[in-house]
């Protein structure tokens, strides 16, 4: 047995079953390896950042590790972006990188790069293998590294010999250590801040989003009066009707620190303690007040959840316990796109257990608070800031999910950087529906421009000016294998979106905006 097939089946005794790839030279033995290894589904991207960005969406739904398949140190590059935002949102993910031979390498032939190098920005473990004979052992070290709590990317960089040589056998399974419990001293300290009264702030992050530990929170809230958020973008969050409606911490700087300003106690829960994105002149990093004392509930390695639980009982707070929000009716409504009414429209147009996937940047903003009363459904988003995530997110989620309608909500600057994955949707007939939101033009920037102190000017213009030439999306997805319709109004979207809905198969809209 070669190195390559050795690989493949140590993959496969490890739980893996989907493989997302975009092969190259040094990775053919491989590739040849899952001709003769039941039980791997490859899927092909056209881009690397498409492979990465699947891999992770596919994680945040399964649960579980997707591995990738990337062609040498530049192919690890492209997929730089996408694995970013797998690390801040502690995906599972197993790297494979092929390299040239062991032998080769000294030659500075054209692919040679620093592949460890670029992968130790992206990954929690790396590893090369150095014989055939180790493969096998490290492929199952890098899976249980994957899975080791939090969740990250595990790469394994197997030069081409490794691949080819004779002597591998499969690694044995291994597995990961369970999350950490909090200690109970812990809980029953954030408990006695959260009795003071003081106005305090719960910020719920990982798998305090899942319906388990939303429901935990809601008990805190309901018996201490705490605020419920989230980080500004979260990782996946169960969400609709049933489920806590927790907002977010807003984006922009002064919004976020109006929402913290009288906030005495801030509780965390799978989070960190809240940052703006960026710096700005005359404003502060961090958001929270000065006379705020932070305090940690739970680290994103511990057991999130069952902390949450064990302070709702040591609150004694009912089992059921009722929402402290209000929740805006869905309904459909009629006119241009504005961000309100498309968020209620889109709620009650929402087919129950979907999964959205979004990477609308501004015109996604205002949609949390204005979905809470869908059908349940989950979401997840760009954690890490690396826009041309939702595309490839949605391809990911919809292998995972197989029997769920994915919604897939993307800015169209955004949507440009991964666009590939509208052909693998194609190609897998997948059960996705995508909307673009057309402004054309990088509108975020726009507002970014002025936050920073900067004036507005001709080459501002040109650089945030997605106009010239018109990018002409319903031909893009065609020319890709999806079918796909512009509209111009919320009738127009709520028909399309509701015909789509009810048939299986990749669909894109364009919302001209």
């Amino acid at each position: 047995m070669n190195g390559a097939e050795g690989l493949a089946r140590t993959l496969v005794a490890c739980g893996l079953d989907t493989c997302f790839a975009n092969p190259g030279t040094s990775e053919m033995h491989f590739v040849s390896a899952l001709d003769r290894v039941a039980g791997l589904r490859c899927v092909l991207g056209l881009a690397e950042t498409v492979v990465a960005g699947c891999a992770d969406g596919y994680a945040r739904m399964a649960g579980r590790p997707a591995a990738t398949l990337l062609h040498c140190g530049p192919g690890l590059g492209n997929a730089i972006a996408n694995l970013h935002n797998a690390r801040r949102a502690h995906s599972p993910v197993v790297n494979i990188v092929g390299d040239h031979a062991t032998y080769h390498r000294q030659y500075d032939a054209p692919l040679t790069a620093d592949i460890e190098g670029l992968a130790r920005t992206v990954s929690s473990w790396v590893r090369t293998c150095t014989s055939a004979r180790t493969v096998g052992a490290d492929a199952a070290a890098a899976v249980q590294a994957a899975r080791t709590p939090p969740g990250g990317t595990a790469t394994l960089i197997l030069p081409a010999d490794c691949a080819w040589n004779e002597g591998s056998e499969p690694g044995t399974p291994l597995a990961p250590p369970a999350a950490t419990a909090v200690a109970p001293e812990v809980v029953n300290g954030i408990a006695r801040v959260l009795r003071s009264g003081l106005p305090s702030m719960l910020l719920l992050s990982g798998a305090g989003l899942g319906e388990r530990g939303l429901r935990a929170a809601q008990r805190v809230a309901y018996a201490t009066g705490a605020e419920l958020r989230t980080p500004t973008q979260v990782p996946h969050m169960a969400r609709g009707r049933g489920r806590a409606p927790v907002d977010r911490i807003p984006y922009v700087v002064d919004a976020a620190l109006k929402v913290l300003k009288d906030t005495r106690h801030l509780v965390l829960a799978g989070a960190k303690a809240p940052v703006g994105f960026f710096a700005y002149p005359g404003k502060p990093s961090t958001l929270w007040p000065e006379d705020c004392a932070v305090h940690v509930l739970a680290g994103v390695e511990q057991d999130v959840v069952g902390a949450l639980e064990a302070l709702a009982d040591e609150l004694g707070a009912p089992v059921k316990a009722p929402s402290r929000e209000e929740v805006q009716q869905p309904e459909l409504h009629g006119g241009p796109f504005k961000p309100k009414t498309f968020g209620l429209t889109l709620a009650a147009l929402l087919p129950e257990n979907a999964v959205v996937a979004e990477d609308a940047v501004t015109s996604g903003r205002a949609l949390f608070p204005l979905t809470w009363g869908a059908a349940p459904h989950d979401w997840i988003q760009i954690t890490g800031g690396a826009i041309g995530h939702a595309f490839p997110a949605a391809t990911g989620a919809a292998i995972a999910c197989p029997g769920r309608k994915v919604v897939c909500l993307s800015a169209d600057g955004a949507g440009m950087y991964s666009l590939q994955a509208l052909w693998t949707q194609a190609r897998e007939k997948l059960d996705v529906v995508n909307i673009v939101f057309a402004n054309r033009r990088y509108a975020i920037l726009q507002g970014e421009l002025t936050a920073v102190g900067a004036q507005p000017g001709p080459a501002s213009s040109e650089l945030f000016d997605l106009a010239r030439p018109e990018i002409r999306w319903t031909k893009l997805a065609e020319g890709m294998g999806v079918e796909a319709a512009r509209v111009e109004t919320l009738e127009s979207f709520a028909d399309v979106f509701t015909s789509a809905r009810a048939r299986r198969g990749p669909f894109l809209i364009e919302f001209v905006i």
